[in-house]
């Protein structure tokens, strides 16, 4: 940085204010590397000196070697950094004189700056990354802005999206495509999941560089993408339709609304989907558990879909080896009916995973009861019989060797 000594500063540079008004100046005081310079919300790092236009300071984050971190363009700070840190390149120490309008305004800056007060930033550009989209924060999804987009309408759950994606590794594009699907269920389509969260923050003509690695590229194994390499991902939005805000009102609405959803459920269950089939079955009991409706034909689709929804959902459950929550939405959808086949047969396969034998083939023999040409039952019980016969084996064995073990002891004790 810049000496600290107290001198008068001069009015000079390049004006960079937007309506090149004469409010914000920008001179170089030592040029930065490279060309790459911070675009909209990237995580910005800079040290800085904030004076007077007499020279004396009243912010220097050198003085306890902190930096100040901030994202930039989404108004953390004061407008003169929003404009000016845009322009800097890494490693540029710049001189930023800012009137009032893109400083402090005619509020000031707590006791140290009064209102309306030109006042003087001196910045080093020490890093900038893009933003990290991760769930876990562990720097998996990048992105970075190449171009804002037109307005504030960004993609909310269920929107109709069309996308636009080039995919590249190592300078080879592996994925290009424009893609029309439904915001959360972009799996469906084979976009990865760091994509399509970068999706829902989208605007319409927004172009945006994501960049892939560890567990966010799990899902482009069939590309033959070492699984330690970063993918980066050009996407621009195309066109956002958003869902309704508002769930379905009536209970006609929400039965129609189920339909769909189960529709949509089974597809994503159908591609191994099982995370985003899950919240469309869910969804749908939520619509019905408590509906009620005059005519024979609604109850009975209704009574339907909230048990195919919850033996689905089971389903999902299993593939994804939560046999208790599989096993507790059969209970659940076996409230609606005791003698629904596929629920007890999909109990009685999370009572065999469970280890449960007994349970197990109780709930087989009541699918015999029920259908006896069920041939995948009377497997099933077959298989409990010889869980059941290899644990005995098992435990005899285990019996044998501590009686072993006991024996030789008080053996060796009657000899000394």
């Amino acid at each position: 940085m810049t000496s600290d000594d107290q001198e008068s500063i001069q009015i000079q540079g390049e004006d960079i204010s937007p309506s090149k008004d004469g409010s914000l100046f920008k001179e170089i005081l030592r040029e930065g590397t490279g060309d790459d310079m911070p675009l909209h919300d990237d995580r910005v790092s800079v040290h800085f000196i904030a004076k007077r236009l007499d020279g004396s300071i009243f912010i220097n984050t050198r003085e306890h070697d902190r930096m100040y971190t901030f994202s930039l363009g989404q108004e953390e700070v004061v407008k003169a950094w929003d404009i000016g840190v845009a322009t800097m390149k890494l490693g540029e120490i710049a001189r930023f004189i800012s009137k009032p309008k893109y400083a402090y305004g005619q509020k000031g800056y707590r006791d140290k700056i009064g209102p309306n007060v030109t006042v003087v930033f001196e910045i080093e550009l020490v890093e900038f990354c893009g933003k990290d989209l991760s769930p876990d924060d562990d720097g998996s999804i990048i992105r970075r802005i190449l171009k804002r987009g037109e307005g504030h309408i960004r993609p909310n759950e269920d929107a109709k999206v069309e996308l636009m994606l080039k995919g590249t590794y190592n300078g080879l594009v592996f994925d290009e495509r424009t893609v029309n699907f439904i915001a959360g269920e972009g799996c469906g389509h084979d976009i990865p999941r760091g994509i399509e969260l970068c999706a829902f923050k989208m605007a319409t003509g927004e172009q945006c560089r994501v960049y892939l690695k560890s567990k966010a590229i799990e899902c482009l194994a069939k590309y033959d993408i070492p699984s330690d390499a970063t993918v980066e991902y050009d996407l621009t939005m195309i066109r956002v339709e958003r869902a309704k805000d508002t769930k379905p009102q009536t209970d006609e609405d929400k039965l129609a609304e189920s339909e769909i959803l189960k529709e949509r459920g089974d597809a994503l269950l159908k591609g191994g989907h099982y995370e985003v089939a899950i919240t469309k079955y869910k969804k749908i009991y939520e619509y019905l558990v408590s509906a009620i409706f005059n005519h024979d034909g609604d109850r009975d689709r209704c009574k339907y879909l909230k048990i195919a929804s919850q033996s689905n959902l089971a389903l999902c459950y299993m593939k994804m080896g939560n046999y208790d929550d599989a096993k507790r939405v059969c209970n659940r959808a076996l409230d609606f009916d005791d003698q629904n086949e596929k629920c007890i047969y999909r109990r009685g396969q999370c009572h065999l995973a469970m280890r449960f034998y007994d349970r197990a083939i109780q709930d087989f023999e009541t699918v015999l009861k029920i259908n006896p040409s069920n041939v995948a039952a009377k497997q099933q019980i077959d298989i409990c019989q010889q869980e059941i016969k290899a644990h005995e084996v098992k435990e005899k064995e285990l019996y044998k060797t501590i009686f072993q073990k006991a024996s030789q002891t008080n053996t060796t004790k009657k000899t000394k």
